[in-house]
This record gives C-alpha cells, sequence and structure tokens, in this order.
C-alpha cells in the first residue's frame, strides 16, 4: 500500500531546501523498497519548522521538520512512513499548538492541499462559494458581501460590499476586476501564499466579484519578485479555464470572465490603488487624484473593482457558508479573520489566521514564542513600513482597525516586524523617511521633498545636533505631509516616526516631556 508523503513547494520551504529533500526521500523508498507518492503541497506557515514533511497515517498527518536532505535516512530507520518517532517528530499535525489555536478560514486549504490539483480543491469546499454565486441575482451577491461585514484585507479597510455595490450601481458597457497582488509591506508575504499554495482560491473569488458587478475580465497585478507564485496562478488559470470554471461560459451558465496576470516592475507605490491601475495600463506608477474613484474610473476609464488578494480570497467561504457564519468571527466593525504574518526577531516566524480581537502579545508569545535573540521586546511595526511602532504599553489591545486607529496606528495588511530591546528608534525614524524618500512616485511635493528633507532633519538629531529644535521640525514637517500629501506614501510616512518620538523619546536625546513639547 502507497504512502502518501507532504513536501510543501511554497517559496519560503524551496528556499529552505524543500526540492532537495523531495528528492532525497524519493531516492531512498526507492533504495529500500517502499511505496510512496509524494505530494508538493503548501506551506502550513510555520516557517521556522520549513521544509515540514508530513507523512499520512491511518491517525492522519504526522509532521517532522525542519527536515533535510541529510536526515532522510534516519527517517526511514525510525519508521516515520508509519508515524515513528524521531527527534524531528512534532505528532499529529493537528495538534501542534501553532495550527491547532488558529480560526483558519481564508487560509483552510493551505498546506493541507496540493496546489494545482483541481480534484483537491473541489474535495476540500472548492467552488461551492461560486456554484452558489451562479444561481444568484449579482445584487444578492453584493449584499451577501455587505452583509459579512469583510472590509478591504491590504490595508484601507473599505467595506468590500459597498465598493462593488457602486461598481455594479455604475452604467458602463465593460467593467474590470483587478486583483492588488502587488505585497510590498515588509514582513508581509500572506498574498504570496494564497497565490503559490491555494490559487483556485483567489480565482473563484475574483469570479464571484466579476459575477456581482458585471465584469467579464479579470487582472492579478503581482511583482516581479514573486516567480513561484505567478507560475502557479497562471497554472491554475489554465487548469481552471480548461475545467470550465473560467473562460465564455462558465460551468454551462452562459456567463463570462477572463483572467489574466500583469507583472508589475517592483515599485512599492504601484500598491496604491491608482498608481497600480496606471502601471496595468502600460504607464509611469504615479498616484492619480481623487476624484474620480476607481469604482466609477478605474482601468482604461471603466468601472473597476479593485482588492487585495486577501480580500477577494475571503469571499469564497462568505458565498459558500453564508454572511452570517463570516460575521460571528471578530469584533466591533471588524469581522471575520486576518492572516497576521509574524516576522523580525521573532522566534518562530510564520502565518498566524484569528478572529479580530486577539492581541499582540498573544501573538507574539503565544504563537510567536518570544523573540530570536530572547531579549525582551521593545517595539513591533504593525502594518507594513508605514505602519506606527507600538510599545509594550499597547501589546494588550484587542487588534481592531478602530481601536488601532484611536491611537494613530494601523492594522494594514496584517504584518507584524518585532524588534527587541536592541533597537535603535531614531534609525528606525529616519529609516521610515529615507524608505519614503525612495519610494515616492514624485506626484506631490509633501511626500517628494518632505520624507527628503526628513532623512537630513533625522540625521542631525542622531548627530546630537540641537535635538529640540530639529524635533520640533519633524513634527511639522509631518503634519504638512500627513495633510499635504496626495495618497498614503507621503500622509502615512508620519506614523512611524511620530510613533518612535513619542514612545521612544530617550533614542531622540530627548526626555518623554521635551519630546512632547517639541
Amino acid at each position: 500500500m502507497s504512502t502518501t508523503i507532504f513536501v510543501p513547494r511554497d517559496s519560503t520551504a524551496l528556499a529552505l531546501g524543500a526540492d532537495e529533500v523531495a528528492q532525497a526521500i524519493a531516492r531512498e523508498a526507492e533504495k529500500r523498497g517502499a511505496d510512496v507518492r509524494i505530494v508538493r503541497n503548501g506551506s502550513r506557515g510555520m516557517f521556522w519548522l520549513e521544509p515540514l514533511v508530513e507523512v499520512q497515517t491511518d491517525a492522519g498527518r504526522v509532521a517532522y521538520g525542519p527536515v533535510t536532505e541529510d536526515d532522510v535516512s534516519a527517517l526511514f530507520d525510525a519508521g516515520f512512513l508509519h508515524g515513528g518517532s524521531h527527534a524531528l517528530s512534532h505528532g499529529a499535525t493537528a495538534e501542534i499548538p501553532f495550527l491547532k489555536k488558529q480560526e483558519r478560514l481564508t487560509f483552510m486549504r493551505v498546506g493541507i492541499t496540493d496546489p494545482l490539483s483541481l480534484d483537491d480543491y473541489i474535495a476540500h469546499e472548492g467552488f461551492v462559494g461560486l456554484t452558489r454565486a451562479l444561481s444568484m441575482a449579482p445584487a444578492e451577491i453584493v449584499q451577501e458581501v455587505v452583509d459579512s461585514g469583510l472590509r478591504g484585507r491590504g490595508g484601507a479597510a473599505f467595506p468590500t460590499g459597498i465598493k462593488w455595490k457602486t461598481v455594479l450601481g455604475a452604467r458602463s458597457d465593460v467593467k474590470y476586476v483587478v486583483c492588488n497582488a502587488d505585497e510590498g509591506d515588509s514582513g508581509t508575504f500572506s498574498d504570496r501564499m494564497v497565490m503559490e499554495d491555494d490559487p483556485f482560491m483567489l480565482i473563484e473569488g475574483m469570479v464571484i466579484a466579476g459575477l456581482a458587478v458585471g465584469a467579464e475580465q479579470g487582472y492579478i497585478y503581482t511583482r516581479s519578485e514573486y516567480p513561484h507564485a505567478i507560475a502557479a496562478t497562471e497554472a491554475a488559470i489554465e487548469i481552471a479555464t480548461r475545467a470550465g470554471w473560467l473562460g465564455d461560459d462558465i460551468r454551462g451558465s452562459g456567463r463570462c470572465f477572463q483572467l489574466e496576470v500583469r507583472k508589475g516592475a517592483g515599485a512599492y507605490v504601484c500598491g496604491e490603488e491608482t498608481a497600480l491601475l496606471e502601471s496595468l495600463e502600460g504607464k509611469r506608477g504615479v498616484v492619480r487624484a481623487k476624484p474620480p474613484l476607481p469604482a466609477l474610473e478605474g482601468l482604461f476609464g471603466k468601472p473597476t473593482v479593485i482588492n487585495n488578494v486577501i480580500s477577494l480570497a475571503t469571499v469564497p467561504v462568505i458565498l459558500a457558508r453564508g454572511a452570517k457564519f463570516y460575521q460571528d468571527f471578530g469584533m466591533g466593525r471588524s469581522r471575520g479573520t486576518l492572516p497576521f504574518q509574524l516576522a523580525g526577531n521573532i522566534r518562530q516566524g510564520g502565518l498566524v489566521e484569528k478572529a479580530f480581537g486577539v492581541t499582540l502579545r498573544e501573538l507574539m508569545l503565544d504563537y510567536g514564542g518570544g523573540t530570536r535573540s530572547g531579549r525582551a521586546i521593545r517595539a513591533v511595526q504593525v502594518g507594513g513600513p508605514l505602519g506606527a511602532y507600538l510599545p509594550e504599553s499597547r501589546f494588550d489591545t484587542p487588534i481592531d482597525y478602530e481601536a488601532y486607529a484611536a491611537f494613530g496606528a494601523v492594522v494594514g495588511h496584517g504584518g507584524i516586524v518585532v524588534f527587541d530591546e536592541t533597537v535603535d528608534m531614531a534609525k528606525m525614524a529616519r529609516y521610515a523617511m529615507e524608505f519614503c524618500a525612495i519610494e515616492s512616485c514624485g506626484k506631490c511635493t509633501p511626500c517628494r521633498i518632505g520624507s527628503t528633507r526628513g532623512v537630513e532633519v533625522m540625521d542631525r538629531i542622531i548627530a546630537g545636533d540641537q535635538p529640540v529644535k530639529h524635533v520640533a521640525l519633524v513634527r511639522d514637517l509631518c503634519d504638512t505631509m500627513v495633510n499635504g500629501s496626495l495618497c498614503a506614501m507621503g500622509s502615512m510616512t508620519p506614523y512611524p516616526v511620530l510613533s518612535a518620538l513619542d514612545e521612544f523619546p530617550e533614542d531622540f536625546g530627548l526626555s518623554g516631556k521635551a519630546a512632547k513639547a517639541a
């Protein structure tokens, strides 16, 4: 009887030798006359254990990791084909605390299925949502998304259903659905994992969006730095098209939806929706003024739904299980779950999908296991390079869009970057200004010039040159950037700078009182 062995094909696992491990297992099995079937699944999101090898046993999957080529022979000796004990064994995969305590809705299949097996996808609730959507009127689909409480998972947190309702109501002979897969925030990888590890889910969500608003063409705009994600998604599009889940006549319904992947050149500003649309049209990625909104005049001047990967990938479970099911997760106006990504100085980096309401302390200690260095956590940046730096006093605040906004922070795309007590927050504040200066599209003066001057002033503060005077100047500059920038690139760069000044004044050569007065 054949034994199924799972070895991830996720790019994190590949970077750590997953291909070599899979080949070593195949060679060892052949040498020993063992009948094995190797499935290249997605990652479970426990990156510190990659490559994580799983073996299907009568009692379920048993996990071993991190496995190297050199470990394979000893694993066979230990009887790992039958779940045998070994130093690398973690027991039943489903019982590993990191996984067991999560609420995986969007990521329910990730790490479990073969990403490019349509049969595997369908066997795990795939296309149930789309099948239901094909029987519904467009307005009914939109209302289901509205009622679910789903908000944009790319950072802006705008209600997804309201955006769809605007596009549905727009009068136009042509409409588009655009997926923003230009994942550029530091410490984020959930979009990449969807495209590599469960691409049919993203396809299903985009087709449902097309049915909801009357669009027949979709585009996935991603970055050239994601070759594995691009290859997997394009392969999945081809498979889905052949099977009739995409194309001119979706499952005999008479409804049409075509889908293409478009590759960007790596500009951070193209994560902003209007700059993305400019790039998608073949122009330089520069932010557009609003109004008009993309929902009314978007791609090629036509009404366009533009959503993040996680937003669109969450739609299938909402349609499959109903708005009420999804809305039961979360708190306040932050409904459902978010895939939080643990990175930086963290012992157990990876992906944790939890309902809103979880705290940073829970994520960093219960899941992340504290810092990799073993030192105390001093600061955490949430929401990418433009997110605020949060001190220990904020670690117990339930993660919620409104709760974070109340003290000048953002949840963003769910990226969490951890710093221990050795971090120099003045240098981190300088980095925020430098990042903006490099990545600014240059269209508006507050962002283009403000960030450049910001770097210069931060250098004077770090050098100890009249810190009180120059901190006051930085605050004035930040006020101009917040209120005068055309998009979030400039208006949010002050978030990390001001949070560092407010919470860690000693790193700027100031007392707390002097920092507030500056």
